[in-house]
């Protein structure tokens, strides 16, 4: 008899659908499982019961499930069958969860900061929810270790807002207030969103003043965002294809200890928002500033100069000083990160991306592209599609 299992979790989001990828992978090569998926509203008492009732008449075997309290918690242990839960809040005893190195996380994103030269930095989140407690204080470690200092908004203790939901006077308060240029992690991509969008709208520069990253890679929260959001991205298909295979064990044998399944983070995938260097000197500012918004049209380095008050002698001499490299080294950059992007996301050819991304002529780009990546754009792009 086929196994039935009951899915109570958002999809609507990037870590419920990878996840839901990963359920399917392993159902396809060692099941088959027989799924039915129920979306829950979260706090909607009236879905949950539907969703039990619906449990016991369909005979489900397993859950997989988004379970916010404890209250929510004992009414799925009264089905008598194997759970394993997303910490939607917080883990809980005696069932397996579906959990992350959330501190891990935070050390990540705080040492990418840490590397462009901040010396500002900034949390924003929840500290009554794991993934986000965990992730401040993974974060707040590492800026620690170089002796700087952790500015922190957390929402209101009393009442956890929908993720969605954030009190706009409050963090543009908040945002108008920090040291800059300053360098925040925002404990999801719903949140980084937030901070982008309060910057716009009180005239804060995004990533100049304010560098913001996320963590969850959902392309169309980042892709909303203006500027688009930088974030980390996690490996949810593999933990969605581990949960199942532990579900699948657990159906057969009810009694065994098992172990939570830990979403491990992948990389950092960066966009606008961080896509900048803290800089003390106001004059490689300048030019960075003007190189980061005109890379993708022809300009050359003198159009960077003329954008300071120094020649051009001066300012490269500042540039290999300060940033170890030269003004056209910084624009090809750039370049190279735009054609690597189109290359993979888009059937553009490689001469109409030359020209979308400011190269004058395909033989300059194939020779920039081939001393920074090692192979030809068409080569490339040949890797990625084979991955």
């Amino acid at each position: 008899m086929t196994p039935k299992v009951l899915l109570l979790v958002n999809f609507s989001e990037e870590y419920g659908r990878g996840l839901l990828n990963g359920i399917a992978k392993y159902s396809r090569l060692f099941g088959p499982l027989n799924f039915c998926r129920i979306p829950i509203v979260s706090g909607n008492k009236k879905d949950l019961k539907n969703a039990i009732a619906w449990a016991r008449t369909w005979g489900a075997n397993g859950i997989i499930a988004q379970i916010e309290n404890e209250q929510v918690f004992e009414k799925l242990l009264s089905l008598n069958i194997p759970i394993i839960a997303q910490d939607t809040n917080e883990r809980f005893a005696g069932i397996p969860n579906i959990t992350g190195l959330y501190k891990e996380t935070g050390h990540m994103a705080a040492s990418y900061f840490i590397e462009k030269g901040f010396k500002n930095f900034a949390f924003y989140g929840f500290d009554n929810i794991v993934w986000s407690r965990e992730r401040c204080e993974g974060f707040c470690e590492k800026v620690k270790e170089v002796n700087c200092n952790v500015h922190i908004y957390q929402h209101q203790k009393e009442e956890t807002p929908p993720l969605w939901s954030y009190k706009e006077s409050q963090l543009a308060d908040w945002l108008k207030a920090l040291p800059k240029p300053i360098a925040i992690m925002t404990c999801d991509d719903n949140q980084g969103q937030h901070v982008t969008e309060a910057c716009k709208a009180i005239g804060i520069n995004v990533p100049e003043q304010v560098s913001v990253l996320g963590v969850d890679n959902d392309l169309s929260i980042c892709n909303l965002s203006d500027p688009p959001l930088s974030s980390i991205s996690l490996n949810t298909e593999k933990a969605g294809f581990e949960t199942a295979q532990l579900l699948s064990k657990m159906m057969q044998n009810k009694e065994g200890i098992y172990n939570d399944i830990q979403v491990e983070h992948l990389q950092i995938i960066t966009r606008r928002s961080t896509d900048f260097l803290a800089v003390n000197d106001k004059e490689i500012s300048k030019a960075l500033h003007f190189i980061y918004y005109n890379y993708k049209e022809r300009i050359a380095v003198d159009d960077v100069v003329k954008a300071t008050a120094l020649s051009r002698r001066v300012l490269e001499k500042r540039f290999q000083l300060v940033l170890k490299r030269s003004i056209l080294d910084e624009i090809n950059t750039l370049r190279i990160k735009q054609v690597k992007q189109l290359l993979i996301e888009t059937d553009l050819s490689v001469t109409e991306i030359s020209d979308v991304c400011g190269y004058t002529d395909i033989k300059n780009l194939s020779r920039y592209f081939s001393r920074h990546e090692g192979v030809n754009p068409l080569e490339f792009r040949k890797l990625k599609q084979l991955k």
